[in-house]
Order: C-alpha cells, then sequence, then structure tokens
C-alpha cells in the first residue's frame, strides 16, 4: 500500500446559473468521477490535465479542506476524513503561491506566524523559520516586507510556510504559476531537493517541461477521470510513443541523419551501420517524445 492511497473518490459541486432573466436552473459538475491514485513514500505523482479537470479537488481532498462525497483516502495510514487532524500534521500545502501571508509582516515574521499556529514556541518557530529562508534563498530578504517580494519571492516563501512543520507529505498545487523564469528554476531545485530528502509529493503543473522533469509518475486527468497514469517512459509507450535513436554522421563528404525507431539497442545498430558504410559518426543520440505530445493525445487532441 502507497504512503499516499485515495480509492474511488467523488465529488460534486451544486450550484445555480440564471436561464434568461427571472428563471435559473440547478447546475452539477462531478469533479471528481472515481479516482483511485497512490504515491509510494518518497515518490513524486504529477497530476495532469486540462482546466476543470479535477486536480485541485483532488489536492483539497487530501488536504482534508474537502469532504469526498464517496470512496475514502488515506494519507501515511491516517483517513483523511476520520483522522484529519493526524493528516494534517504530516501534511503541507502550497495552494497559491502568493496567498496566506500579511503584506506588512516580514518574510521571517510570516513563517514564525504559521509556525506558531503547528503549535511550536517562538523560539522554535523561529529557528526553523531561519532554515527554512536559508534552503529557499531569501535569507538575506528575511525582514523585508512580504509586500516587497517579487512573485519568485512569495513563492518561495509559500513553499517555506508549506515546509514550516516538516511534513512528510508535500501538495503543491500549480506552485509555479505567474513566476519569472528564474523564480520557477528555484523552485524546482528545491523541489527536486526535497525528494532526495524522502518527501512524498503530489504536483500539478501546466508547465509540461517542469512535469517531465520532476517526475517519477505521471497521471493524465480529464473530466474527473484518471485516463491514463504510470512512469513517464511507460506512460508513453503505453501510448504509442517510442524513443527514437538519431545518429548524425558524414557519408563520402556529406553530412546525414539517421534515425530509427528504438532505445539503445537501435541506437548502436545505427551507429555500427554507419561505421560499416564508412561513415565518420558526429553526433548519436536517443529523443525521447516530449510530454507534450503525449498529452494531447491522450486528451483527444491528436
Amino acid at each position: 500500500m502507497g504512503f499516499v492511497v485515495g480509492a474511488g473518490l467523488r465529488k460534486r459541486f451544486v450550484s445555480r446559473e440564471r436561464v434568461g432573466f427571472l428563471r435559473s436552473r440547478v447546475r452539477v459538475v462531478e469533479a471528481l468521477a472515481g479516482v483511485d491514485v497512490e504515491i509510494g513514500r518518497g515518490r513524486l505523482l504529477s497530476l495532469v490535465g486540462p482546466n476543470g479537470a479535477g486536480k485541485t479537488t483532488l489536492v483539497r481532498i487530501f488536504a482534508t479542506l474537502l469532504l469526498p462525497d464517496g470512496g475514502r483516502a488515506w494519507v501515511g495510514g491516517f483517513d483523511v476524513v476520520a483522522e484529519a487532524d493526524r493528516v494534517r500534521k504530516i501534511t503541507g500545502l502550497m495552494l497559491y503561491p502568493d496567498r496566506g501571508f500579511f503584506g506588512r509582516l516580514s518574510g521571517v515574521e510570516n513563517l514564525v506566524y504559521y509556525g506558531m499556529l503547528y503549535g511550536m514556541g517562538r523560539r522554535d518557530a523561529r529557528r526553523r523559520a531561519l532554515e527554512l529562508l536559508e534552503l529557499v534563498g531569501l535569507y538575506e530578504a528575511r525582514d523585508r516586507p512580504f509586500e516587497e517580494y517579487s512573485s519568485g519571492m512569495r513563492a518561495r516563501l509559500g513553499l517555506a510556510k508549506a515546509l514550516m512543520h516538516n511534513p512528510e507529505f508535500l501538495l503543491l498545487d500549480e506552485p509555479t504559476v505567474g513566476i519569472d523564469p528564474v523564480g520557477a528554476r528555484r523552485v524546482r531545485e528545491i523541489i527536486r531537493e526535497l525528494k532526495r530528502e524522502g518527501r512524498t509529493i503530489l504536483f500539478t503543473s501546466h508547465n509540461l517541461y517542469e512535469v517531465e522533469e520532476l517526475s517519477d509518475e505521471v497521471a493524465l486527468i480529464v473530466g474527473g477521470r484518471v485516463v491514463a497514469r504510470g512512469p513517464l517512459g511507460e506512460l508513453k509507450r503505453r501510448l504509442g510513443f517510442e524513443p527514437v535513436a538519431v545518429v548524425k554522421a558524414v557519408c563520402g563528404g556529406e553530412e546525414r541523419l539517421l534515425s530509427r525507431g528504438g532505445g539503445g539497442g537501435a541506437l548502436a545498430e545505427l551507429i555500427r551501420e554507419a561505421h560499416d558504410g564508412g561513415c565518420t559518426v558526429l553526433e548519436a543520440y536517443v529523443r525521447e517524445p516530449p510530454l507534450e505530445e503525449v498529452v494531447v493525445r491522450a486528451l483527444g487532441g491528436a
């Protein structure tokens, strides 16, 4: 059994929408329609899908912010409904990078405040806050008011806030949305370090480059259903994609590009054929199909 498990999770939202001037009708949105998910300890699972697919709803259920209408979920063996307090103690949430902070308080003061909400004494909270500010590269800006922080700095402070109580499980919902490339790279570096420490992470992003860079597994979700899931390489092959072996060589004074479907074996064959044909190999590599192509096909856009 994984460290994080969701079984048959369902969630509906009911609202009223206006029809004409005096009439309205009930609108039912099935945000989750029987989602199963499992994350092994120390692994990072990315949720990928269009807006409204159910990604944030799933994050909120694991964060104990929403009750599922059906199914069950556990974090570290604790039921997210029946044992919500115990789940919160081992879970860190980054839902919106720049929300939940006080503009006139400094970075360190904001973190100390949240540390004390977690039951830490002021001295321990300040020590932990300074450690995390060093980790996320904000130590020099620790005494600056939050309202003066850039979007990238705010995202890094949001990540530090999620780590204040040293959680085993992290929920990172679009942690780099709207921030500059330098800030986004720093956030990705921190996430990689957290993985090396053995944290279990549920991650959402529309940035497929960072999904491919960070993920152990990817779950494609659309219409509240997981339509495909697995390690990246396995997922690509299951959906009909395979790596392409590429050799750039000079043959008879002309540069040629040779390619063949397959991985390392196909590459070795191409190199051998090039040498047998009297060619000089300039470059040889295996090109993986980009995740974007996989997602487009899986979501019905190709």
